[in-house]
């Protein structure tokens, strides 16, 4: 008896969710400024969902503010910027030979204070989508709550550009 069935083949599904380690590998922010722990969905060029795990030992609680810690509104901004960075970067081989840089920020809305406990849950959804950068929205929320929302664009740079920028001379202080 012959067997003329065929196994397919099947294509593994692009990675979902991504760890600590996966975003080490794709953004280059570390200690104490990456805000984002995990990435609970992706899907390409389109959405992101991270978290970012509040606690009180965040260096920038020491500050703001002693004895009622509140996360800054600017750092949850960022959190939006840095998940979008994933999105926009994992599509990008050579993406340790680029940077993401923030081109606006609009339409800032902060609801409720983030502290200490909290699981801030980041959804990024793309409103425009070009090669080398976009707008997006970002909402983020604790619990079923809404405590900041933010219109973000973006743009991808090669990192040589920045260093040979950044090596030109500034302009002499007064």
């Amino acid at each position: 008896m012959t067997d003329n069935h065929q196994t397919a083949v099947e294509t593994p599904a692009p990675r979902t969710t991504l760890d600590i380690h996966d975003i080490f590998k794709i953004l280059p922010h570390r200690y104490p400024f990456l805000l984002i722990d995990r990435i609970v969905e992706l899907t390409r060029e389109k959405r992101i969902v991270a978290i970012k795990n509040v606690t009180i030992n965040e260096h920038f609680f020491a500050g703001h503010f002693p004895n009622l810690p509140i996360m800054p509104g600017v750092l949850i901004v960022e959190a939006m910027a840095q998940a979008g960075g994933v999105l926009l970067l994992s599509e990008f081989e050579d993406r340790q030979e680029k940077i993401v840089l923030f081109t606006g920020i609009e339409r800032a809305r902060f609801r409720r204070p983030v502290v200490p406990g909290d699981t801030l849950r980041i959804e990024v959804n793309v409103k425009v989508w070009r090669g080398d950068g976009g707008r997006m929205e970002g909402i983020a929320y604790v619990e079923d709550k809404k405590v900041a929302e933010a219109t973000i664009s973006c743009r991808l740079v090669a990192r040589t550009r920045m260093k040979s920028q950044s090596a030109e001379p500034g302009p002499t202080p007064a």
